[in-house]
């Protein structure tokens, strides 16, 4: 069993592969301080929710985009496991080339996400990413990650104007049945989701156009994907476990082969 962890700003999210099957998946908070100990509990609670057995686990694979964390979550999965984790970063295979001027500035989350992409559906394509900021990632028709866009996320959106307004409350993220609001709340959530749905309809629209290609498939992923699935007519496909299946095809490539 090869396990599988992605560690992003708000959730960190754990897969348990068998195979090319994933057999369960979990979510926690990653912004809640933990002892090495607590993580320990956690994953083994997972664990036994599902009736798996963690000895069964032979490999673990993470990619973090919060370094602050990943000390104690180690410590954590070898107290478990009694394995060292594999590390997205530098030196590991891809198999997928980073055109940028510096590509270890590109983070582990965009990485995994995008080789996920290439590999399942092919490319060209765009893979969008709606979490803590939402990202557009461009894989050309060579498999390499061409360009990439980034913008804030919609929930940080809500929250900057929550926390600028004295006057406007805090509001759950909803689309509204139509734009014309006749109160504070609505009219905030109209504002927020009609104007990120046409932010992010003109982010694509404008990639595609630059890019120049045609057959451009767009694929989305992250926590408000489903959301803009329904919205945005450009987006093909949303697979929200992209990141957990980028993990497994990264560690196969680093294994020699699947497990």
């Amino acid at each position: 069993m090869i396990l599988v962890i992605d560690v992003g700003n708000t959730n960190t999210e754990i897969g348990a592969f068998e195979g090319d099957e994933i057999l369960c998946s979990w979510r926690f908070m990653t912004k809640t301080p933990r002892t090495s100990d607590e993580f320990a509990v956690v994953i083994r609670g997972f664990f036994q929710s599902d009736n798996l057995n963690y000895h069964r686990v032979t490999s673990i694979i993470v990619a973090s985009v919060v370094p602050n964390v990943m000390h104690s979550m180690n410590n954590g999965l070898k107290k478990v496991f009694g394995l060292e984790p594999m590390m997205v970063g530098p030196g590991i295979k891809t198999g997928m080339p980073i055109l940028s001027s510096d590509p270890s500035e590109v983070g582990a989350d965009r990485i995994v996400d995008a080789v996920a992409a290439h590999n399942i559906y092919g490319g060209p394509l765009l893979v969008l990413d709606f979490g803590t900021a939402t990202t557009y990632d461009y894989v050309d028709r060579n498999g390499a990650l061409a360009a990439r866009v980034t913008s804030p996320g919609i929930q940080i959106s809500a929250e900057a104007l929550f926390r600028n307004a004295a006057q406007l409350p805090n509001i759950a993220i909803r689309k509204p049945r139509s734009i014309l609001a006749k109160d504070t709340v609505t009219g905030m959530q109209a504002g927020l989701v009609y104007g990120y749905i046409g932010q992010v309809d003109y982010i694509i629209n404008k990639m595609i156009q630059d890019i120049g290609e045609t057959d451009m498939k767009v694929i989305a992923t992250g926590g408000y994907g489903r959301m803009f699935l329904e919205e945005v007519q450009r987006i093909d496909i949303f697979d929200p476990q992209l990141a957990l299946k980028g993990l497994k095809i990264i560690h196969d490539k680093n294994v020699g082969g699947k497990r």
